[in-house]
């Protein structure tokens, strides 16, 4: 059984034992699902003998709003004479009271309702001959899990704080040798290869002697030696043959090779030397860091210009041929609030992330700015250092759903 079908299990198993949450209603198209929903304008009723209120949340293409209507002996109470507090208590020991406008036949909140709309709420209400105080839940986004699920699920958490967006352009290139860095070896006189004394793949040393040739003219012997350090790539003589114009070896030294990065245009005006990069093969076994060091002047018929950066090579993973990828970071921003990009979810058509509370977690709805790949700007929806989960939300956020705690816009 694979661990994302053990997960689900487990969290319908807890779901069996846990207790059902209740959810305010609200007006026009804002209709929560609630096991309460008996106003008259599709509110939350809340009696007290012949003394009743109505909660509604009204939002129709304005700012959530709630909207209060009075009841005595099922007769609509004059707003203006009406003396009410709510009270909403929020997680994280947060509470909100609210003030009221009398308007038309109701009591208006004078501040938007927060999202989530997600509380328990607290109210008194009061007229000259009648006095009621409630106390309910209007839950949404919310589930609360044990310690043992949490674990089992692979729940992550990290708290949301200030973060430098580092903002990255990734290009496709090939690993070359640079060019200083070879050398073709050729004998000094004409003459009979006596002896060669280092083969293919073999590392050398500046002034190792590679081969020895008898001159042809004079029979002395001279050695031919490496005029740099590096591997023997190529090795084109045997004893025996004669040494006159031709190359004999090629020695490369792979200690730091070239990345000939490709660039089109909408990268290129990102680009510019100096700036540090990341590369990695296509298997992403290895990264290592560089920094471009030259872009080329002109563009190729195919409108691709050519960038290039150097790297360390000294294990030799890196391989003339080889192709890779780069992410070039081509700017940074400091933001003051930013969350893992993996943490975003999609809840009621709004982006979230799922605060955490002790064992109890709830939808945050977000305004994002921007993004470098790994975390996201948060401009508005989440304060700063709430813990969030950003391992394996989207559990989360199937458990809310299949609990129905949500409503619709």
């Amino acid at each position: 059984m694979n661990l994302i079908k053990s997960i689900f299990i487990l969290l319908n198993l807890f779901l069996g034992f846990a207790a059902q949450p209740t959810y305010a209603s609200t007006e026009s198209s804002h209709a929560h699902s609630e096991t309460n929903v008996n106003g008259p304008n599709g509110g939350t009723l809340l009696t007290e003998g012949d003394f009743a209120v109505e909660i509604t949340i009204f939002e129709s293409g304005i700012s959530p709003k709630m909207r209060v209507y009075t009841y005595s002996e099922d007769e609509l109470v004059d707003p203006a004479q009406v003396e009410l507090e709510v009270v909403l208590h929020r997680l994280g020991n947060i509470n909100e009271t609210l003030n009221f406008t009398p308007e038309d036949d109701y009591l208006v909140s004078n501040d938007p309702i927060t999202e989530p709309h997600s509380y328990e709420v607290s109210v008194s209400a009061s007229t000259q001959h009648n006095r009621g105080e409630w106390h309910y839940e209007s839950f949404e986004g919310r589930t609360t899990l044990p310690d043992r699920i949490i674990e089992e699920a692979g729940i992550l958490v990290e708290r949301a704080v200030p973060r430098t967006l580092k903002f990255k352009e990734r290009l496709f290139g090939v690993i070359a040798p640079v060019n200083g860095q070879m050398a073709s070896v050729t004998a000094t006189y004409r003459g009979t290869v006596s002896e060669v004394l280092v083969t293919i793949g073999e590392q050398v040393i500046k002034g190792q002697t590679l081969a020895r040739v008898i001159n042809a003219g004079s029979g002395a012997s001279y050695e031919v030696i490496s005029p740099i350090a590096g591997e023997v790539t190529e090795r084109f003589i045997t004893a025996g043959e004669i040494a006159n114009q031709q190359v004999l070896f090629e020695i490369v030294d792979l200690s730091s090779v070239w990345v000939e990065l490709s660039a089109f245009p909408e990268n290129i005006e990102k680009l510019k030397v100096g700036l540090q990069a990341e590369v990695f093969d296509l298997h992403q076994h290895e990264r290592v860091s560089g920094e471009i060091i030259y872009i080329a002047p002109v563009m190729t018929g195919g409108h691709i210009a050519r960038a290039r950066m150097l790297i360390e090579n000294d294990n030799g993973h890196w391989r003339p041929g080889m192709h890779v990828q780069a992410d070039v970071t081509t700017g940074e921003r400091d933001v003051p609030l930013a969350v893992n990009v993996d943490a975003v979810q999609t809840f009621r058509d709004r982006q979230v992330v799922f605060a955490q509370y002790g064992n109890t977690f709830e939808v945050r709805m977000l305004e994002l700015g921007d993004s470098d790949g790994v975390y996201i700007e948060v401009e508005n929806g989440l304060a700063p250092n709430t813990p969030y989960v950003f391992g394996n939300s989207y559990l989360l956020k199937a458990d809310v759903l299949k609990d129905g705690a949500s409503h619709d816009h």
